[in-house]
C-alpha cells in the first residue's frame, strides 16, 4: 500500500487517506468498494481511486435508495453533502446527513458501508440522537479522522470516515486512528495497517477499543485513547484529583453585541473593561488596557473578582493542547468577561499553592487532550468534567519553596539592576566607585554562595549527614595528595559508610511501620557468628527494601519510598556493584598495584560521586539529637531542643521545635524527614562521645557476645562496648 504514488492533482495527505480508506475496506470484504456521492460542493469534486465504480446522484435525497441498492453488491463509500436544513418545530437545525443515515436501513446481508463526515457529527453534544439512531442499527468498527484530505473543505476542519457493519461481528472491537498532520506515507500506512490486525492495545497513530462504546457517547479520538486514559490515572500520583467542576462554578459573561448603550469611556462611574480572548496572554497574564477595548456598565454579577481563573474558549493550533489562561489580579479589576472568555471561580478560596498547581496542569500539554472537546470551542459542560490534579502536603511544601525560591531571585536580580542603574548617579567618580564596589560585594557573595550549590562536594559537605559528610570530606582532601593509595581507601570507606547509614535508616523505618525485613535476620545470625555487619548487609537491606510490595501501604512522601528507589537508576546500581566489588577485592587481599592506583582511585571517584547522586533525598532530611525536651500537658505539644548534625562537623548551635507527642528520648537520634516527622533511630543508629578518642560520633552495633554488644563509629570505626543496648537490640530483633 505504501508503495503507490500520489495520485496527480492530490494532496499527499489525500492520497494517504484514500489509500488507508482502501485498506479498511480490503480488511473487511473482498470485494471492490463503490463510491456514492449526490451533485454539491462535495460530490462534484470528490473523485474515487482508481478501480472504483463511481455513482452520483443529482439529490442527496435520493442516496439512501440507492446505497440499499449497492449495499446489496457489496461495501460503499458514501460521500454525503454536509448541508444544513431548516429548522422546524420537532427539530433543532439538522444537516442532510443526519437524515440520510436515519433513513437507511441495513441490508439482509453483512454490508459494509463508510460514510466521510465532519468529525463533529461524532463528537458534539447536539448530535448525540443521531449517533444513537445510526448505532441502533449499525454496528461500528472503525473510525479514521483526518484534516485536509478533501477538496472544497477547510484544510482545519477534521474529517470522521465512520466504518460500519450491516451485523454485530463475532468479537466486536473499535479501531480508532488519526492520521498526523505532517505526512510521513510510508510509517502511516505500516502502522495503519498494524492497527488493522490488532484485537487490542495501541500504535502509534491509533489504538482498539475493547469495551462496548454507548450509543450516545462522543467519539473524541483522546476520549477512549488507552493513553490519555492512563495519564488521567496517573493524575493521582501528584496526590489526589478533583474535577473542575468539583472546585469551581461558571461565572457570567457578556455579549458584546448586547452591549448597546451600556457601553462608555474607561472613566465614567461603574465603567469595566470588557475582557477578551486575545486579553487572555499565553504567558499567563492579562494583556494591559488598550484603546481599542470595549468598556461597558455591566451587571455587578457579570464583573470578575480577584482569584478568578479565566481562559480563552476558542483553541487555535497554536496553543498546543495547552489551555490559555490566566489569573484574576486586583490591578486587572473593574472587568468583565465576554462571550469568548470562560470564567472560573472557586467554590470556596482555595490555597495558594492548590491554585498555583491548578494553573500549572490547564497550561501544560498534558491538560488539552484530557478535555476531548468537540472542535475548536472549550464548553462548560466539558470544562466541569475535566480531571484536575491535586498536590499532597509534600509536593505543596516544595512548590512553595520553590516560589519563595523564585521571588528570592528576582529580588538580587532587581537589586542588581538598580545598582547598574545608578553607576553615574553620585556626586563624585570616587563616591560612586566606592558605593558600587561596596554595594557589588554582597550580591556576588550571594551568587557564589549560590553556586556552591551545583558543586556535589560543597552540598555533601554542607547538607549531608554528619557520618558520610565527614567520610566524604576526607576523601577530597585524600583526592588532593599524590598518593592513591590512601585516596582509594577512603573511597571504599566513605562508599560503605554511605550505604551503612542508609541501611540502618531502613532498619529503624522498618521497624517503626512493622515491616519484616529478611536482611535483618540475616544481620542477626552474622551477630550470633560472632561477625559484624559489613558492606554486603547493607547492600542487602537496601535492595530488600527497593520492592515495592515492602512499602505498598505506605504513603508517597514517606522516607522509606525515596531509600526503596536508591538504586533505581541504572548508572547508580552499577556503582554501586563496582564499588562493592573493589572492597571485595581489598578485603580478599586481592588489591590494585600500585601502577595502577591512579586510574582505580579515579575510576572509584566517579562511581562514589554517581552512588552519592543517588543518595541526594538525605540532604532533605535531617539527624539529629535531641538534647531537651519540655512537655506542656495543657497546650498537648513538647519543646524540642535538639542539635541538626548534618555537615561535616558535629559542633552546632541548639536549634528548638514543637512537637505534639510526648514520647521523645532525650539524647536519641532521629530522623526529621521532609514533613517535620521525627522517627526514633535507637537502638540501629546511637550518638555519643567516642572512649577512643572523645569525639561526638555516631555508632552502630558490630559484635555481640555474652551479656554486652560492640558498637563501631561510623566517622572513625573505633569501637567500645555497651551492654546497655543489649535489651534494646533484641527488642527490635538484631539480637
Amino acid at each position: 500500500m505504501a508503495d503507490e504514488v500520489v495520485r496527480e492533482g492530490k494532496n499527499p495527505s489525500a492520497s494517504v487517506f484514500e489509500r488507508l480508506l482502501g485498506a479498511t475496506f480490503q480488511h473487511h470484504s473482498s470485494e471492490p468498494p463503490s463510491a456514492l456521492t449526490s451533485q454539491g460542493p462535495l460530490g462534484d469534486t470528490y473523485e474515487a481511486p482508481e478501480g472504483w465504480n463511481t455513482h452520483r446522484e443529482t439529490s442527496w435525497r435520493s442516496l439512501a435508495s440507492k446505497a440499499d441498492e449497492l449495499l446489496a453488491v457489496g461495501p460503499v463509500l458514501l460521500i454525503p453533502e454536509w448541508e444544513r436544513l431548516p429548522a422546524d418545530k420537532k427539530y433543532r437545525t439538522r444537516w442532510s446527513y443526519e437524515v440520510l443515515l436515519e433513513d437507511l436501513v441495513p441490508p439482509e446481508r453483512d454490508a459494509h458501508l463508510a460514510v466521510l463526515l465532519p468529525s463533529s457529527a461524532l463528537t458534539s453534544h447536539a448530535e448525540a440522537d443521531f449517533r444513537a439512531a445510526v448505532r441502533e442499527r449499525w454496528h461500528l468498527s472503525t473510525v479514521l479522522y483526518a484534516a485536509g484530505v478533501l477538496p472544497k473543505v477547510h484544510t482545519s476542519l477534521e474529517v470522521a470516515a465512520v466504518f460500519l457493519h450491516a451485523r454485530q461481528p463475532k468479537d466486536p472491537v473499535v479501531r480508532m486512528f488519526r492520521m498526523p498532520h505532517r505526512v510521513d506515507p510510508k510509517s502511516v500506512e505500516k502502522d495503519f495497517e498494524k492497527l488493522l490486525r490488532m484485537r487490542g492495545g495501541r500504535s502509534k497513530n491509533g489504538y482498539v477499543v475493547r469495551e462496548l462504546i454507548p450509543a450516545h457517547e462522543r467519539l473524541h479520538f483522546e476520549r477512549h485513547d488507552p493513553a490519555v486514559l492512563a495519564l488521567r490515572e496517573d493524575l493521582v500520583g501528584y496526590g489526589s484529583v478533583a474535577k473542575v467542576g468539583d472546585l469551581f462554578t461558571k461565572a457570567p459573561s457578556v455579549h458584546r453585541h448586547t452591549l448597546g448603550e451600556k457601553t462608555c469611556s474607561p472613566g465614567q462611574p461603574g465603567a469595566a473593561r470588557v475582557l477578551r480572548g486575545p486579553d487572555v496572554l499565553t504567558d499567563g497574564s492579562i494583556a494591559p488596557p488598550d484603546p481599542e477595548d470595549i468598556w461597558a456598565q455591566v451587571p455587578s454579577d457579570c464583573l470578575l473578582q480577584a482569584g478568578d481563573l479565566i481562559l480563552r474558549s476558542i483553541s487555535r493550533p497554536t496553543d498546543r493542547h495547552r489551555f490559555v489562561v490566566s489569573e484574576v489580579g486586583d490591578d486587572d479589576l473593574p472587568a468583565a468577561a465576554s462571550e469568548h472568555v470562560i470564567v472560573l471561580r472557586p467554590k470556596v478560596p482555595l490555597e495558594a499553592h492548590k491554585l498555583r498547581f491548578i494553573l500549572l496542569f490547564l497550561r501544560s500539554p498534558m491538560a488539552g487532550p484530557m478535555l476531548a472537546q468537540a472542535g475548536v470551542h472549550i464548553l462548560w459542560r466539558d470544562l466541569a468534567d475535566l480531571t484536575l490534579p491535586q498536590p499532597d502536603e509534600a509536593l505543596a511544601s516544595a512548590l512553595d519553596n520553590l516560589e519563595i525560591s523564585k521571588r528570592r531571585l528576582e529580588e538580587w536580580h532587581s537589586e542588581a539592576d538598580e545598582v547598574l542603574q545608578s553607576v553615574f548617579l553620585d556626586q563624585s567618580a570616587a563616591q560612586g566607585r566606592d558605593r558600587i564596589v561596596r554595594s557589588g560585594q554582597t550580591l556576588r557573595l550571594r551568587v557564589a554562595a549560590a553556586s556552591l550549590l551545583d558543586d556535589l562536594g560543597h552540598t555533601v559537605r554542607t547538607r549531608f549527614p554528619y557520618p558520610v559528610a565527614l567520610r566524604w570530606r576526607e576523601t577530597e582532601a585524600a583526592m588532593s595528595v599524590r598518593d592513591a593509595g590512601p585516596a582509594y581507601q577512603a573511597i571504599l570507606g566513605t562508599a560503605e559508610i554511605l550505604l551503612a547509614y542508609s541501611a540502618l535508616l531502613v532498619g529503624a523505618l522498618a521497624r517503626e511501620e512493622g515491616i519484616e525485613l529478611g536482611s535483618l535476620h540475616a544481620i542477626r545470625g552474622q551477630l550470633e557468628r560472632g561477625r559484624g555487619p559489613g558492606f554486603g548487609e547493607w547492600v542487602a537491606t537496601l535492595d530488600e527494601i527497593s520492592s515495592k510490595r515492602k512499602r505498598r501501604s505506605l504513603p508517597a512522601e514517606h522516607p522509606l519510598n525515596a531509600l526503596g528507589s536508591m538504586f533505581a537508576d541504572e548508572k547508580v546500581a552499577d556503582a554501586r556493584k563496582r564499588l562493592y566489588s573493589r572492597r571485595n577485592d581489598e578485603d580478599h587481599e586481592r588489591r590494585v598495584d600500585r601502577v595502577d592506583l591512579p586510574q582505580a582511585r579515579d575510576a572509584a571517584f566517579d562511581e562514589l560521586s554517581r552512588l552519592i547522586e543517588g543518595a541526594r533525598f538525605l540532604a532533605d532530611w535531617s539527624l539529629i539529637q535531641i538534647t531537651d525536651l519540655h512537655w506542656d500537658a495543657l497546650l498537648g505539644c513538647s519543646v524540642i531542643d535538639y542539635r541538626n548534625l548534618m555537615g561535616d562537623h558535629p559542633v552546632v548551635p541548639t536549634s528548638t521545635m514543637t512537637w505534639d507527642r510526648s514520647d521523645i528520648e532525650k539524647g536519641s537520634l532521629y530522623l526529621k524527614d521532609q514533613e517535620n516527622r521525627l522517627h526514633l533511630l535507637r537502638p540501629f543508629l546511637v550518638g555519643c562521645l567516642c572512649r577512643r578518642c572523645r569525639s561526638w560520633s555516631t555508632f552502630h552495633i558490630d559484635k555481640a557476645s555474652q551479656g554486652t554488644v560492640t558498637l563501631k563509629c561510623l566517622e572513625y570505626g573505633h569501637t567500645f562496648d555497651d551492654p546497655a543496648l543489649v535489651e534494646p537490640l533484641r527488642h527490635v530483633g538484631l539480637l
